[in-house]
């Protein structure tokens, strides 16, 4: 087998073991869902935008992040300076979780009626999935950032499972409200970041290093809103649903966002393959295909995944979900899955772009994101109207990434400067 195809068959064994997880993750996370039948509705819409609120936090950049700076640290051999960085950001993470901390302390009683929480504990909870959501990444951003896919797989898995064991335990016998879903959450998060942790011990606790903040900041602030406004375009329409809409229409939309999200978990491991294996060909300044494979693929399974759930929507909701959800949340399911396509495909060109470090288009990235959460804040006629929104603004991202890929703001078009290879920030 020639060292081409060889990388090939690395690349999918690998994205396949990804994606395997993904699945079975999918699925338990799927099966929590369930349990929306032994909760009230609004209690599932709670659920809806707590779950949301966490995913908004940075998690998918700040794992970026670590995976780049793994990735070139590994390749250029400066592993002690990627050690005294992870340790001074975790501390920094924690100072950051702080003054949530102290806001629920002293607003406790508004920000209950503000989102509609019934029960304090539940609040509480989500303030422990938080931190656990702020700190997770770093880990999950080593693991991957050394390729070691398969303890990055094995901590899906078991968030997933730890999510639903004890969540099901406790709704189903003890506590039939948000507050047992919560729960179960925390449980995951924490199940799966103690096998990260473990893994990663070579990377964060080894003998530290001098580095320069200023080096640190400047590649991480583009890296960060970056992937952070990918991120905005993939999880903030729940929250502004469950502030404009009511709580019913909230626990539909949040079904109907959970079926159209699992197409991204399907595909999103093509990316999270590639992205590691760039960074590391750049830093040594060797040539990579990937891109063009990566993206093939991602775009033919999302298409795949978004024809399947559309025709199979009636089935697919009335398994998890209440009889009376089938209608609403079957009405949302076409623009919300198809919306999925381009950002899928979009994230792919946004992973190439900022592990060569062309941070050019970082800015026409969150303009692209503040403009799509303007436009849900003022213009919401109907449920149907955000994930339709959703669907133009991911196009818009897709086509300006694109040109910023191929197009004649690619580097190296129209006589601008070829990409140079990027050195670890450490």
């Amino acid at each position: 087998m020639s060292s081409a195809a060889q990388q090939r068959a690395t690349f999918f064994r690998q994205s396949g073991w990804l994606m395997l997880a993904n699945l079975v993750g999918g699925a338990l996370m799927y099966g929590v869902h369930f349990l929306s039948k032994a909760i009230p509705t609004e209690e599932y819409g709670t659920v809806g935008k707590l779950l949301a609120a966490t995913i908004i936090i940075p998690a998918i950049p700040l794992q970026m992040v670590f995976a780049r700076e793994a990735a070139a640290a590994l390749a250029l051999g400066q592993t002690g300076r990627l050690a005294s960085v992870t340790r001074k950001t975790l501390l920094a993470l924690f100072a950051l979780w702080l003054p949530l901390l102290v806001a629920v302390l002293t607003f406790q009683a508004d920000i209950l009626a503000a989102w509609k929480i019934s029960d304090p504990v539940t609040l509480w909870l989500f303030l422990g999935v938080a931190l656990a959501s702020l700190v997770s990444p770093v880990f999950m951003g080593l693991l991957q950032g050394q390729q070691n896919f398969l303890w990055l797989g094995w901590a899906m898995m078991l968030s997933a499972a730890g999510r639903l064991g004890l969540g099901a335990l406790l709704v189903l016998v003890f506590l039939p409200t948000a507050t047992g879903v919560m729960a179960g959450v925390l449980f995951g998060v924490a199940v799966a970041l103690a096998p990260a942790i473990w893994q990663t011990r070579a990377l964060w606790g080894g003998p530290g290093e001098a580095f320069a903040p200023s080096a640190v900041v400047k590649q991480m602030v583009p890296l960060m809103l970056g992937f952070g406004a990918c991120q905005f375009l993939f999880s903030a329409d729940p929250i502004f649903v469950g502030r404009l809409f009511s709580a019913e229409e909230a626990g539909y939309y949040t079904a109907a966002g959970t079926l159209s999200r699992a197409l991204m978990w399907l595909v999103l491991p093509l990316a999270s393959v590639m992205f590691p294996k760039l960074v590391h060909s750049a830093a040594r300044a060797e040539k990579s295909n990937l891109l063009g494979l990566t993206l093939l693929a991602t775009g033919v399974l999302a298409v795949l995944g978004a024809a399947m759930l559309v025709l199979l929507a009636p089935i697919a909701v009335r398994i998890p979900f209440p009889p009376h959800y089938v209608g609403p949340v079957t009405a949302l399911l076409a623009p919300y899955a198809f919306a999925m396509v381009p950002l899928s495909m979009a994230f792919v060109l946004v992973n190439n772009l900022l592990a060569k470090s062309d941070f050019r288009v970082v800015p026409v990235v969150v303009v692209v994101a503040l403009g799509y959460g303007l436009t849900l804040a003022l213009w919401h006629p109907s449920l149907r109207a955000v994930p339709l929104t959703m669907a133009g603004f991911t196009t818009l991202l897709l086509a300006v990434c694109a040109l910023f890929t191929w197009g004649p703001l690619a580097r190296g078009a129209g006589g601008t400067a070829d990409s140079q290879p990027p050195s670890s920030s450490l």
